[in-house]
């Protein structure tokens, strides 16, 4: 990959976003992750008016490591950045759910994380007349490795045709903290989470199966394709019209 030509398509590609938005700047999502990391950087590079959120939601590792590693960046690359904690907002929502919630409660709470990220990240944009960038990659859009309606919603992504391996090579390419590319990948969810962990797949497989290169776990990989396929596509709408103007 040429990363110089790449940095310049894309920066040039959210400037042309910014434009016909008519939008003032950019808001996004600032975990301390290689993704988010990568997507500041390039709003950066596109217009000074971008701000990072850091939002903190239960587990330790947000108030510690990822948080040391994303106000890392926003120092390096001069970005605003702003702190909201959502622990009690989502102890508030988990005593209403409780005693509503079957036995798959557990992955019912880890996914309002991502969502009241979003809710937040919508209002701080509505507020200043900013846009929200998409932070996600190609490898966890593939896999559906993401939140419908949380960390899936957002109005562009300038790496979303990325595999994680291209990440790090840009990253690398722009000279990002070495603590966020030599880390594990994790949502930060829950205390010990990690990606692939999770997943029970690595990236590098799920690249090189999206590249066409032999890989394990091949089958698991097409299994997590087509479960996720639903998040993918556009919300079925029954007997949707199209709206014709005059």
């Amino acid at each position: 990959m040429n990363c110089e030509s790449e940095v310049k398509k894309r920066v040039d590609w959210i400037k042309s976003i910014l434009k016909d938005s008519g939008a003032k700047g950019i808001v996004y999502g600032n975990s301390g992750g290689k993704d988010c990391t990568l997507c500041g950087i390039l709003c950066k590079m596109a217009t000074d008016n971008v701000l990072s959120v850091i939002m903190p939601c239960e587990s330790s590792i947000n108030f510690g490591k990822d948080r040391d590693d994303a106000l890392a960046v926003a120092k390096q690359f001069n970005i605003e950045t702003l702190e909201a904690d959502l622990t009690c907002v989502k102890k508030e929502l988990k005593n209403v759910l409780e005693p509503i919630l079957g036995e798959n409660k557990k992955d019912a709470f880890i996914n309002i994380n991502p969502r009241l990220r979003m809710t937040l990240l919508y209002s701080v944009a509505q507020s200043r007349g900013y846009i929200v960038c998409g932070t996600g990659n190609l490898s966890e859009y593939a896999t559906g490795y993401f939140t419908k309606w949380g960390d899936g919603a957002y109005d562009f992504n300038p790496i979303g045709d990325l595999i994680v391996s291209e990440v790090y090579e840009m990253l690398k390419f722009l000279n990002a903290p070495s603590s966020i590319i030599d880390k594990a990948p994790s949502a930060g969810l829950y205390e010990g989470q990690t990606d692939e962990k999770e997943m029970g797949i690595s990236y590098k497989d799920i690249d090189n199966f999206l590249k066409g290169k032999p890989c394990e776990n091949k089958d698991l990989i097409i299994k997590k394709i087509k479960a996720s396929e639903h998040k993918r596509k556009p919300v079925p709408v029954y007997g949707k019209r199209d709206i014709k103007l005059p």
